[in-house]
C-alpha cells in the first residue's frame, strides 16, 4: 500500500490536496450527504464521506458500516444507501459505495 493510500484511510486525506482531515473542513457536498446518511443510518459504527472529484462534488467515495446490512447481501446494502442518497445521486457524476457489518 502507497503511503498516500495509507494517510488517506488511516488520516482521513481527502482528494483536495490536503495533507490529513484535521489539517482542512470538509466540503459543502461532504457535510450534507453524512448528515443524510447519520439520519438513514443513525446507529452506524463508522462512517466516512470523501470528496473524491478534487473538491468539486462530481464524486464521492463512502464507507459505512452498519447493523442494517446484517443479512443482506451487498447489492441490498447499496441500494440502501442509494435509497437514502437518490436526490444528491442526481447531481453526481460517481459514486463508490463500501459496506460492511460491524464486527462484534
Amino acid at each position: 500500500m502507497s503511503l498516500l493510500r495509507a494517510l488517506k484511510y488511516n488520516t482521513y486525506v481527502l482528494g483536495r490536496n490536503c495533507i490529513a482531515r484535521s489539517l482542512c473542513s470538509q466540503t459543502d457536498g461532504e457535510t450534507r450527504i453524512l448528515r443524510i446518511l447519520n439520519e438513514k443510518f443513525p446507529h452506524a459504527s463508522s462512517l466516512k464521506v470523501v470528496d473524491i472529484s478534487g473538491g468539486c462534488g462530481a464524486m464521492y467515495e463512502v464507507h459505512i458500516e452498519s447493523d442494517e446490512f446484517k443479512g443482506k447481501r451487498t447489492v441490498q446494502q447499496h441500494q440502501l444507501v442509494n435509497q437514502a442518497l437518490k436526490d444528491e445521486i442526481k447531481a453526481m457524476h460517481g459514486l463508490r459505495i463500501f459496506t460492511d457489518v460491524p464486527r462484534k
